[in-house]
């Protein structure tokens, strides 16, 4: 992949611009109860069918919310393609820098298939060699108007000068 150079110029020009909406991905019972494994969490509303079809509101399981945040990174690699094997010295790399806003706005129900759409909403230096980009995220169920999660999700772009002020601390 090519070297990767992102100024502060060049990145707010892009503001307020759609970055991209990935494929739809299919969410599992297999994926629901793989991520219930793995964070000790065997709440029955996502991981017993039948306990849904008698208590829950969907009856079906759905997705933990987390789950479906967890996927951002997935669905935001497709849209925003990049050197997974960047460095400071070839351009700069990428560090999740955390959600603002988030909020969970609707259920995914299982075997529903969900994309996510991202937007630039701001960039910003927040030292030399890091600008914070903040995306507007929101993941869509297929089928549905409204979307099931909205956030406002940071990235830090880090350059050599960052690298160096982040090795030294």
């Amino acid at each position: 992949m090519a070297t990767q150079r992102f100024t502060l110029e060049e990145q707010q020009e892009k503001v307020g611009e759609l970055i991209g909406v990935s494929s739809w991905l299919q969410i599992t019972q297999e994926m629901i109860d793989t991520f219930s494994e793995v964070t000790l969490d065997p709440d029955p509303m996502h991981i017993d069918p039948d306990w849904c079809l008698k208590n829950s509101p969907f009856k079906k399981p759905v997705a933990f919310g987390f789950l479906t945040m967890s996927l951002l990174t997935h669905l935001v690699h497709e849209v925003m393609p990049y050197d997974k094997y960047g460095t400071a010295s070839t351009g700069g790399y990428a560090l999740n820098y955390g959600l603002d806003r988030l909020r969970f706005t609707g259920d995914v129900p299982v075997d529903s298939r969900v994309r996510g759409r991202f937007t630039l909403k701001e960039v910003r230096e927040r030292a030399p060699g890091e600008l914070v980009q903040t995306i507007y995220t929101e993941v869509e169920v297929e089928g549905e108007e409204t979307p099931v999660l909205v956030a406002d999700w940071l990235f830090l772009w880090v350059t050599e000068p960052g690298h160096v002020r982040i090795s030294d601390s």
